[in-house]
């Protein structure tokens, strides 16, 4: 089953990032507007790599339209989160963060 099938499953509401099922990780409980929402969660990191290898775009330019067009675009209470985990920041191997 695909990501965004089990999503809207589990939380119908959930908008999702047009272009960037490869980046689902799951699902938040997200406190807005004075209400829990189940929202889609996605890596940061995976996006920036679509973002390179799809569509051709340099580390800056992923960043720069990551910013500017995906986060920055807040379309209701149902609207994805981002998660920039921590070992990509510290440019650790994730198998050393895994819980």
């Amino acid at each position: 089953m695909k990501k965004i099938n089990i999503i809207s499953d589990i939380a119908p509401d959930a908008l999702l990032a047009d272009g960037f099922d490869d980046a689902i990780i799951g699902v938040s409980d997200v406190f807005r507007n004075g209400q829990y929402n189940m929202v889609a969660a996605y890596d940061k990191n995976k996006i920036l790599e679509i973002l390179v290898e799809r569509d051709g775009m340099d580390d800056f330019e992923a960043e720069e339209h990551f910013a500017h067009n995906i986060t920055n675009n807040y379309v209701g209470e149902n609207t994805p989160i981002f998660i920039d985990f921590m070992w990509a920041l510290a440019g650790e191997e994730k198998e050393q963060y895994v819980c």
